[in-house]
């Protein structure tokens, strides 16, 4: 049952964020530097986090001063986040909501310049749920906008191994990673110019 397996996977996300304040490290990721470079050419202004979990690249992208609003499903990772902010005294451009991208985005049509996700899209959602979830992203941004996410691909070390869920997603360690081909991520473009991809 998919919604027995999300359940499972939020509960291990909480656990983890709990038992861990700094699970992904203290730095920003390096993909949140190319995006920040992308952000500064393109003009962006506001910014839509998908799955910022304890926050390391929201507070890089608030303290660069952008305006971000930041989701994730696990309550643990958004309140990590919420106190950092307020640490490093960027909590005036940083929003948080509890949220799970399965459903509608709950904003209005054009609401940013951009969306970020780091590893997001790869977690445990399905086809039929990422592309209603990019569909979603393509609503929210404004003409024009800037979509920028990162994947796990299949030529990761990793793809293959741990136990087959479906599709190309396995459960390794506990957490169900969905891997990604190129096939795949211009499966998804539909309504959008890919600018770039890259494998890093």
């Amino acid at each position: 049952n998919p919604g027995e397996s999300g359940t499972a996977q939020k509960r291990h996300w909480e656990n983890t964020y709990s038992d861990n304040p700094s699970f992904f490290g203290e730095g920003s990721s390096a993909f949140s530097k190319v995006a920040l470079d992308r952000f500064r050419n393109e003009g962006v202004r506001t910014v839509l986090e998908l799955g910022c979990g304890q926050g390391r690249d929201t507070l890089l992208f608030a303290r660069e001063g952008f305006e971000v609003t930041a989701l994730d499903y696990s309550e643990e990772g958004l309140k990590c986040l919420a106190a950092r902010a307020e640490e490093v005294g960027v909590s005036a451009h940083v929003a948080t909501r509890s949220f799970d991208v399965r459903q509608m985005l709950p904003f209005p049509d054009g609401s940013f310049d951009a969306c970020y996700s780091h590893m997001l899209l790869c977690m445990e959602l399905s086809s039929d749920e990422l592309k209603s979830l990019v569909g979603e992203i393509h609503r929210m941004l404004r003409p024009g906008g800037l979509a920028l996410y990162s994947v796990r691909n299949t030529f990761d070390p990793h793809y293959r191994t741990g136990i087959r869920k479906s599709e190309a997603m396995y459960e390794i360690g506990g957490f169900v990673v969905h891997f990604f081909s190129e096939e795949k991520v211009r499966s998804l473009s539909d309504g959008y110019e890919i600018l770039d991809i890259r494998y890093e």
